[in-house]
């Protein structure tokens, strides 16, 4: 694991209660809306749902979470059909803006196949979260903003009653799981930047709901400790059980260097005594470092389904 010496706000995360930041008037109206109670409570409801549970166990696969993963094999299969163009430069493959345009002109039909005929009305609204959920098609980018879109994107599947209660270990699993494959082969096929990127001070360059689902995931596992994911090994092992890991293993095929250097807050995380203590703090982090940054959430779409009404209850 790493020294006891963490940086300012993992220490903030992990180890004290956070002050209350007062942000811009926006972002004030943003953290008291519907929408972000909604979508912060399906985090943590999906955040419950997976605990101490391996990608591998059982677990119920309704015809709606077919369909997703339909829909998701539909966009994979359009990256293999829109090879990388020859350009100067490395990054932002233009090509990625042809794959791009094909999803913004199919995804409310790809979204139709997945409602039932009598919720079709809602098609265009939960369409615009898909849309946005795969990266910035002017800038070729990727980030934890984008992730999020795609989180709304389920949400709003359960406001709507598509997904359901029960669903919750396949949403992860399943659903979400199958959306990181087809994002990490965007990175690597289109060469996408990091968007809003803290660098070497952000957790990872591209996700962060991983980590806090795959944390607690590996909540009193008998053997695997925070210490462990430095381990190569462990990882190797490992990884088609747990998301933590899976993501651990992308960076590690991404990055070159000694992980101290290249992840420095995932190093600092790994001196963290309990998987239950990352998880929370974690949670912190995506609230202080995702959700409560305006670059990351000046993006965020409100609609019917996620308001910005104020919270009524």
């Amino acid at each position: 694991g790493a020294s006891e010496e963490v940086a300012p706000s993992v220490q903030q995360c992990f180890m004290v209660p956070k002050k209350e930041i007062n942000v811009v008037s926006d972002m004030a109206k943003w953290k008291r809306s519907q929408a972000y109670a909604d979508y912060m409570g399906f985090i943590l409801t999906l955040n419950e749902g997976v605990r101490g549970k391996k990608l591998t166990c059982e677990y119920k696969v309704s015809e709606p979470i077919e369909k997703l993963v339909a829909l998701l094999n539909t966009l994979d299969r359009w990256i293999d059909e829109t090879p990388p163009v020859d350009q100067p430069s490395r990054f932002g493959n233009k090509a990625f803006r042809t794959w791009y345009a094909k999803l913004d002109q199919e995804a409310e039909k790809l979204v139709s196949a997945v409602i039932p005929k009598h919720l079709a009305d809602a098609a265009p609204e939960v369409a615009v979260y898909l849309k946005e959920s795969v990266g910035n098609s002017t800038r070729i980018d990727y980030g934890t903003g984008h992730e999020a879109a795609f989180a709304a994107f389920l949400c709003c599947l359960c406001k709507i009653g598509v997904l359901r209660v029960d669903d919750q270990m396949a949403i992860v699993f399943k659903v979400f799981n199958r959306y990181l494959e087809v994002m990490r082969k965007l990175q690597k096929t289109y060469r996408m930047e990091p968007a809003g990127s803290q660098g070497v001070w952000g957790l990872d360059d591209f996700q962060f709901l991983p980590f806090i689902w795959g944390s607690s995931q590996l909540i009193d596992h008998p053997s695997l400790e925070p210490r462990h994911f430095v381990d190569e090994k462990v990882v190797n092992e490992n990884h088609k059980d747990f998301m933590f890991l899976e993501c651990i293993l992308f960076i590690t095929e991404m990055k070159t260097g000694p992980f101290a250097e290249h992840s420095n807050q995932l190093w600092n995380i790994s001196a963290v005594p309990s998987w239950s203590k990352v998880n929370q703090g974690l949670i912190r982090m995506y609230k202080a470092e995702c959700l409560e940054k305006f670059p990351v959430i000046q993006h965020f779409k409100f609609g019917s389904l996620l308001p910005i009404q104020p919270v009524t209850s």
